[in-house]
């Protein structure tokens, strides 16, 4: 399976942005997925995470109470929609699939599969 990430963009402090990781070749319908992000001069980290039926999702104590993931199988997507965004949250995000059980989900050297990255810019 391959993953594209595209939504990323140039939004002012306070916006909200929607990511969205696409599937080909393959379903997504047996892997969890992560959104990850790196930004400038910072290590690469986990964003947020959902299961493989959509059930559970985790999140970064940082955008807890403003991004939502979210899934649909039936479209062979992952989303990312994200509020009140911050200039902190500037960064390359990344999707992700995985089939590692649920405790380690936050850790991406268990990811196989990565989209390219969406720049999120958000500045004044």
């Amino acid at each position: 399976v391959q993953l594209q990430a595209f939504g990323g963009g140039w939004v002012q402090p306070g916006a909200s942005l929607r990511l969205s990781c696409a599937a080909s070749g393959g379903t997504l319908n047996s892997y969890n997925m992560g959104w990850f992000r790196q930004g400038p001069g910072k290590e690469r980290e986990f964003v947020a995470g959902i299961s493989r039926n959509g059930g559970t999702t985790k999140y970064t104590d940082s955008v807890k109470g403003r991004f939502t993931i979210s899934r649909n199988n039936a479209k062979n997507t992952a989303d990312l929609q994200m509020n009140s965004l911050k200039p902190e949250d500037t960064a390359l995000y990344y999707c992700a699939a995985t089939t590692v059980v649920w405790g380690r989900l936050t850790e991406e050297v268990f990811y196989k599969v990565w989209g390219q990255g969406t720049q999120v810019t958000v500045s004044s």
